[in-house]
């Protein structure tokens, strides 16, 4: 008979914790802190009975709750979803001793964290991210936003949550092709930072292919707190990413490229995966990676991702566009480029103002061929 293991808590810098179990929804209540009498719950409309459970325990804890389902992905972050909700929290009598409580994936937690920082010039934020790619990526850090017709995630505020509750239950309802997109972000923590996360999805990928890209992989409660714990350091040492945070962005500016290009119909996993390849493609090229470990890092890139299903090419004749959204990424500096690159496993660098011919270069290597994501 299996034994249910204790949730595992992760601190944040000491100044709020991660916790990663089952069954841990229901302790939300405990993070919001003392003083709140109203909490607005964002959720989106494929949750509504994980919604009403939430919202059942939170008002049997004498909480006034107040719901605001959202359109599902990033078409809830934008203005006009924005304004609803403080709309909704205006009429609601929202104070600033009141909080707001993000239940979703990565769309729903940065919206409602980005409204919890504006409304009243910050109110408490509880996030339960309900996927793989909330647990390990949106709800850590502090990170909140919303998308622009320039691009993603252009305005946002650092907004640090009261609490994350990252409830593994709720996975084994997620389909396939999410999961995998969110194992594209763990799979980043282990290039720049933590290599076991690597070892651990190859050893299930030579075991059982299939199962590795499930929530029956026997490594994903690992692989989730590893990768929990990466972004928790590196937060916690650069909340407002002025260096170290930027390493978080691994596979980011060509990924966020691809998302934008192609409307938002990429998973943000998959572009990132084909970003990530982008990057180890122009570490070689401008001789961050070299050799013979140079040629199997890169080599790596690619294996990992595609025993993952995750994809590692993108369509041929669309460098213009991606060039234009990346000169507007975040981590521009005036007209400089900017990307995070590595120098060897787990050792990433930046790469400032890399020469054009040579980004075009590398699009050519990921380009051939390119395969459109699921």
């Amino acid at each position: 008979m299996s034994v249910a293991l204790e949730p595992t808590t992760i601190s944040v810098g000491g100044d709020y914790d991660v916790l990663i179990g089952s069954g841990v929804l229901g302790r939300v209540g405990a993070l919001l802190g003392p003083g709140v009498e109203r909490v607005l719950l964002v959720h989106p409309p494929t949750l509504p009975e994980l919604a009403a459970r939430v919202t059942g325990a939170l008002r049997e804890q004498g909480y006034a709750v107040h719901v605001a389902e959202v359109p599902d992905a990033e078409a809830a972050k934008t203005a006009t979803v924005a304004a609803e909700l403080w709309a909704q929290l205006g009429r609601a009598g929202f104070t600033r001793s009141d909080a707001v409580v993000g239940l979703g994936g990565g769309s729903v937690t940065d919206l409602a964290g980005f409204v919890a920082a504006s409304w009243l010039r910050g109110v408490r934020v509880v996030q339960l991210p309900t996927t793989l790619l909330g647990m390990v990526d949106a709800a850590v850090g502090g990170k909140t936003g919303i998308n622009t017709a320039e691009g993603k995630n252009l305005v946002g505020a650092f907004h640090p949550p009261a609490g994350v509750l990252c409830d593994l239950d709720v996975l084994t309802t997620l389909p396939e092709s999410d999961l995998v997109a969110g194992l594209g972000e763990v799979v980043k923590c282990g290039f720049i930072a933590d290599p076991v996360i690597l070892d651990l999805v190859e050893s299930e990928v030579a075991v059982d292919a299939a199962r590795a890209r499930t929530a029956a992989n026997p490594h994903l409660r690992e692989l989730i707190e590893r990768a929990v714990r990466v972004k928790a350091e590196v937060v916690a040492a650069d909340l407002r990413e002025s260096s170290l945070r930027e390493i978080l962005n691994y596979g980011h500016t060509f990924g966020h490229a691809i998302e934008q290009v192609e409307g938002y119909s990429w998973r943000h996993g998959e572009a990132v995966s084909v970003g990530m390849v982008y990057v180890a493609e122009l570490a070689r090229l401008t001789g961050h990676l070299s050799g013979s470990e140079g040629d199997a890092l890169v080599t790596r890139h690619r294996s990992v991702l595609e025993s993952l299903g995750l994809p590692t090419a993108y369509a041929p004749g669309r460098w213009d566009a991606l060039l234009a959204v990346m000169r507007r990424d975040k981590k521009s500096r005036g007209s400089t480029l900017r990307f995070v690159v590595l120098d060897g496993l787990a050792r990433p660098t930046r790469l400032v103002g890399p020469d054009d011919a040579l980004l075009h270069a590398a699009y050519g290597l990921v380009s051939r061929g390119g395969a459109a994501a699921s």
